[in-house]
């Protein structure tokens, strides 16, 4: 999946800064470790590792890498929790982080 910068959606931030989007990694994945201001996600279902970091207050950045030797059914589990991660995170659904992303796409 590689790196990617996601929106968050106006007036959602106080719900991931300071520490808050380190527990909601836990409560979505587990462990989590800390490199500078980078939270890091290793080995969990179908994710081989997971960077993310903010940018100011309008921005995630995430560096996804997969593991394509997972079975379908945790590969759909792993698929399910990092939306549903995201949603929390961003503030936006799935089906509108992809309506935004087309909408950057036709800018460039």
């Amino acid at each position: 999946m590689g790196k990617n910068r996601y929106d968050v959606k106006r007036g959602h931030f106080e719900n991931i800064e300071g520490d808050k989007l380190k527990k909601l990694l836990q409560e979505t994945f587990g462990d989590v470790s800390e490199e500078g201001d980078k939270l890091i996600v290793e080995d969990e279902g179908a994710i081989s590792s997971l960077t993310i970091w903010t940018e100011g207050r309008t921005g995630l950045w995430v560096d996804i890498k997969m593991n394509p030797d997972v079975d379908n059914d945790t590969a759909s589990e792993t698929i399910s929790m990092w939306n549903n991660f995201l949603e929390q995170a961003t503030g936006f659904t799935a089906k509108e982080r992809k309506k935004r992303a087309k909408k950057k796409a036709k800018e460039k």
